[in-house]
């Protein structure tokens, strides 16, 4: 049996060190890490792995595509899909800045105590998403539409909300989306309606920042699930704790960043794993949901 490679491929000058720990706790025998990656320079290094193995032994080698920009990292992960041809071609793996492991994670835990599994259920659910226009909220909108979930996406720019709403409409049929705007410093008008409305609460704003304050938590009278993907004080939803993991506060179970952590780890372990099981493997937030739910 060949050792397993995994190609590291950043679109940061420098590759990230947490990747390359978690891929060789994965499993991978050998870690080839390259920075500074982008669709120019991308080809010739997929070519690499796809022409020096053939046969069984190609699914030995596999590609994990990261990075902090996510539409760099996505564009790269785009034109390694184009370049593969046929039966030749190699698992791929995207998770930039850790969006898709986390995003999938957290809606992982929701299921736990939402029935998200269940289509004929699910569309009566209204969930919101805080920082709804970043790369982890941005996924967790997408994963939640696919479960027949209403969303509120929240931002701070109603126009990059609506943008959002419309991109995950065209990639979802039968997606149900609204943008909210942010903006005011007590929630009103359709913020407001979103935050009383809201079973499921997901804040996935830049770290440090509250999104959520006691408030809000307020008014969020039908609210069963809050979620917290803020790990850094002062947290994102008033009065969780980065720790707490289905923690139950007055009626309303509660998970902290490092609550969801352990599951975000799990799945991000499991799927590298997977990419060596099949060369057609390609790993975006949905197969990582699909991944997080077997776990």
């Amino acid at each position: 049996m060949p050792k397993r490679i995994l190609i590291q491929l950043d679109c940061d000058p420098q590759p990230s060190t947490f990747d390359a720990v978690v891929a060789v706790d994965a499993g991978a025998d050998v870690l080839l890490r390259h920075g500074g990656v982008t669709t120019d320079n991308v080809v010739s290094l997929v070519h690499g792995a796809m022409f020096t193995r053939g046969g069984q032994d190609l699914a030995a080698t596999a590609i994990f595509v990261g990075g902090s920009d996510v539409a760099a990292a996505e564009a790269v992960y785009e034109r390694i899909r184009q370049t593969f041809f046929g039966p030749v071609r190699v698992g791929v793996m995207l998770d930039p800045a850790g969006a898709n492991t986390t995003a999938s994670a957290a809606v992982v835990a929701a299921g736990r105590h939402l029935p998200l599994a269940d289509l004929s259920t699910a569309g009566h659910l209204q969930a919101l998403v805080l920082g709804g226009t970043g790369p982890v909220g941005q996924r967790v909108a997408r994963l939640l539409a696919r479960r027949n979930v209403r969303v509120a996406v929240a931002s701070r720019s109603l126009s990059r909300a609506a943008d959002v709403c419309r991109r995950i409409e065209a990639d979802v049929q039968g997606a149900t989306l609204q943008p909210v705007e942010t903006l005011a410093a007590t929630p009103t008008g359709a913020f407001r309606e979103a935050l009383e409305q809201a079973e499921l609460i997901v804040a996935a704003g830049a770290a440090g920042v509250t999104l959520l304050d006691a408030a809000g938590r307020q008014l969020a009278r039908k609210a069963r699930v809050l979620i917290d993907l803020n790990a850094v004080p002062p947290a994102g939803i008033d009065g969780i704790v980065a720790t707490d993991k289905a923690k139950m506060e007055g009626g309303v179970v509660v998970y902290g960043a490092l609550g969801v952590g352990g599951t975000k780890m799990k799945i991000h372990r499991a799927a590298i794993a997977k990419l060596f099981e099949s060369t057609s493997a390609m790993l975006d937030a949905e197969e990582m949901l699909a991944i997080g739910e077997s776990l």
